[in-house]
């Protein structure tokens, strides 16, 4: 970074981090009209700030100001709760992780507000309950089970409005982000969501109606519940999470389509994403929504492909498309670069995938472009590596069935001329000293190079 652009970031970490402390010490003086005004304005600020900044002014020393704000009533809870709202939004968008509000006296006073609202018999005002449970999703990082199960249920139907202007979808997306925060490690029963989140899926399916930012957050709300840690230990326990598993497997993949929609958003969003424009935002601290969005899905599938281990014919076309996402962001974004990375792992593990079908997906060739790439600090080297003798090992195994046998020799053949071809064995040969000798760190890959070989 030159020395102009360090300027520009201090100067404008500074102008940020200062206009934002001087509007946010004046709130205590200014009556709730003003204080409206003031916060619309710091929101505009919030919107703008990149982490670095974010992380310097939301700590636990403000929230618990906040509530000392609340408590003497020098601020409404409204307006806190419209600035808590902004910030809980970006702090989940831009992946903000911090602990400042969990730990704070502020985050107690949501909680209690959020279970006093909710044991209301008569008056319960759904809008206030609605704010606290999105701020409360937004900004903590423990939920107990007796709020997920106030709040989860309180913006599902939020989600549920089916109106189309524009303020119905912001009140959606919002909703829906803050669902998304919910982690497996956190479950609640099937039928306080399954209904719901499927309802909103489908409509979407046929009404295209949501943000594709909601949309994003519908599905990774879903997929996080296979993520439900709680429940290992016992036999009986195990059967039962991996019968619901199956149950939600069926659900995703065959009633709600989830590959094919995944496909169809990650080819949406890399025609919006000028990939040289989300490299400079980037060298100032700040991205593009569309990048953020890709992010996020990204995520979604690392999620899905890291519990299951099956495999369907139209991961091809998934796979494919996140190659794409790679190649097209190699140079431009290094965030999204690794997430690829990652998610290549999780797909091409132990699972039931054919060749064919890898081969259709163009992992294979992305593979070994890489290794003709590769230098031994790569991280994509040893992927490449254990990727291509999972391919071998695949095509050793031999068949009893006739017709089997013979499919598996004319494929051998043809994935033999294509290795071939790009030089596999002469990238591997060149290798095998490092191999040999541990340069690639924890990665476990075969001493014995001939191993990674294809024999026709």
């Amino acid at each position: 970074m030159c020395n102009e652009d360090i300027f520009y970031n201090e100067a404008q970490e500074r102008s940020l981090a200062d206009k934002f402390s001087k509007l946010f010490s004046g709130l205590e003086r200014c009556p709730e009209s003003e204080q409206k005004r003031k916060i619309e304005e710091m929101n505009l600020m919030v919107e703008e700030m990149n982490k670095e900044e974010f992380k310097s002014i939301f700590t636990k020393e403000l929230y618990d100001r906040i509530s000392k704000m609340i408590e003497k009533k020098k601020i409404t809870t409204n307006n806190a709760l419209v600035l808590l709202k902004q910030v809980g939004y970006f702090n989940v968008l831009k992946t903000i992780w911090g602990s400042g509000f969990h730990y704070s006296e502020l985050n107690n006073r949501v909680e209690k507000m959020i279970a006093e609202e909710n044991e209301k018999k008569e008056e319960k005002n759904e809008k206030l309950l609605v704010d606290l449970c999105e701020c409360f999703l937004f900004l903590s990082c423990k939920f107990s089970k007796e709020l997920l199960s106030i709040c989860e249920p309180c913006l599902l139907k939020v989600t549920l409005r089916k109106e189309e202007n524009n303020e119905a979808q912001k009140e959606v997306e919002i909703a829906l982000l803050a669902l998304s925060c919910v982690h497996g490690d956190h479950p609640i029963e099937q039928k306080l969501y399954l209904n719901e989140i499927k309802e909103i899926i489908k409509y979407h399916q046929d009404y295209r109606c949501l943000t594709c930012l909601s949309y994003e957050s519908a599905w990774e709300y879903l997929t996080q519940k296979f993520n439900d840690s709680k429940f290992k230990g016992s036999f009986f326990v195990d059967e039962w999470r991996r019968a619901r598993e199956e149950s939600l497997e069926e659900v995703i993949l065959n009633e709600l389509h989830f590959a094919r929609e995944a496909t169809r958003e990650l080819e949406e969003l890399m025609k919006f994403v000028d990939w040289k424009r989300e490299k400079e935002e980037e060298r100032r601290g700040k991205e593009v929504k569309e990048v953020l969005v890709t992010r996020r899905w990204l995520h979604t599938l690392w999620i899905f492909f890291r519990n299951f281990r099956f495999w369907k014919e139209e991961f091809a076309e998934l796979i494919g498309i996140i190659v794409r996402v790679y190649r097209a962001s190699r140079i431009n974004c290094k965030v999204i670069n690794c997430q690829c990375i990652r998610l290549f792992e999780a797909v091409t593990g132990d699972r039931d995938a054919t060749i064919e079908d890898l081969l259709k997906s163009g992992i294979v060739s992305f593979f070994l472009e890489e290794l003709q790439q590769s230098t031994i600090k790569s991280s994509m080297t040893c992927q490449s590596l254990t990727f291509c003798f999972s391919i071998s090992k695949k095509l050793k195994e031999k068949n009893k069935d006739e017709m089997e046998e013979a499919k598996r020799k004319k494929l051998k053949r043809k994935v033999f001329e294509k290795l071939e071809e790009k030089g596999y064995e002469d990238c591997i040969i060149g290798l095998c000293h490092y191999i040999i000798h541990g340069s690639f760190g924890d990665c476990h890959l075969i001493e014995n190079c001939s191993e990674y070989f294809v024999y026709p």
